[in-house]
């Protein structure tokens, strides 16, 4: 009869337990933590995330502009600029950041290419004559004196992509066409012959600040660009994977 009891009670027990612990953590795991929920977060999301880069920059561009940062910058400077040209011309998609500091240093308006669309820019060129934009990664060399005034190098790292932009005078300079008042009389931006040019007001700050060595990288999520490009291609799974462990503090056996 005791034998009965308890095997009653044991039964009244594990009916109970599980509902009794549902009811009052209803979140509980009621099934494994999938692989995707257990990977490490990168280290582009967390620079995102400190640096509030949400409300200034798309993921993506920052993402892919920080893999060719590691992958391509000379430690000369620790500023990197973005510009996103997913975006129109009438909003600010250029954005410089100082790594180190882990802090936005300039955001403004930039005129692409008069070739390259009207307020949006949609085509991209390598090739002398085309007054298009081009993409992908430079780095930035020396200053000078010009016939748009003030004005900076840009030295295109990608062969067959943006190798052709010092040879073409694509530089950084100033115009009157980029300006919030043409924006509002004309819907949009003027356009330069290829050049990323910006407010005159902004043009001798934010030449002095990414001169001499820093890099720039030009995002447009274009199909072309990413099928072409070497500087993201060759950046392994396993050495992010290694990356992201790094930061984690997790071991990269963990993973596999």
């Amino acid at each position: 009869m005791r034998s009965l009891f308890f095997v009653l009670l044991t039964g009244l027990l594990v009916s109970y337990i599980p509902t009794t612990l549902k009811k009052h953590f209803p979140d509980h795991p009621s099934k494994p933590i999938s692989k995707k929920e257990r990977e490490p977060i990168s280290e582009a999301n967390l620079l995102y995330d400190k640096m509030n880069l949400g409300e200034v920059l798309k993921f993506e561009a920052f993402e892919q502009a920080l893999q060719g940062y590691h992958t391509l910058h000379p430690k000369k400077t620790n500023i990197l600029t973005v510009i996103d040209f997913t975006l129109p011309s009438t909003e600010k998609r250029m954005v410089v950041i100082d790594m180190e500091k882990e802090k936005v240093l300039f955001r403004t308006i930039v005129s692409h290419g008069r070739n390259s669309g009207e307020k949006y820019a949609k085509s991209f060129s390598n090739k002398h004559g085309s007054y298009q934009s081009s993409l992908g990664f430079f780095l930035t060399e020396n200053t000078y004196q010009g016939g748009n005034g003030y004005s900076l190098v840009l030295n295109g790292l990608e062969k067959g992509i943006n190798d052709q932009a010092k040879a073409r005078a694509v530089v950084i300079h100033g115009a009157d066409y980029c300006s919030e008042s043409t924006i509002k009389s004309t819907g949009r931006l003027g356009r330069s012959y290829g050049c990323p040019a910006l407010p005159r007001e902004l043009t001798k700050p934010i030449i002095n600040a990414i001169k001499n060595g820093s890099l720039l990288y030009i995002y447009a999520d274009n199909p072309q660009y990413l099928a072409k490009t070497t500087v993201l291609n060759t950046i392994s799974s396993r050495g992010l994977l290694a990356q992201h462990n790094e930061i984690m503090g997790d071991s990269l056996e963990n993973l596999n």
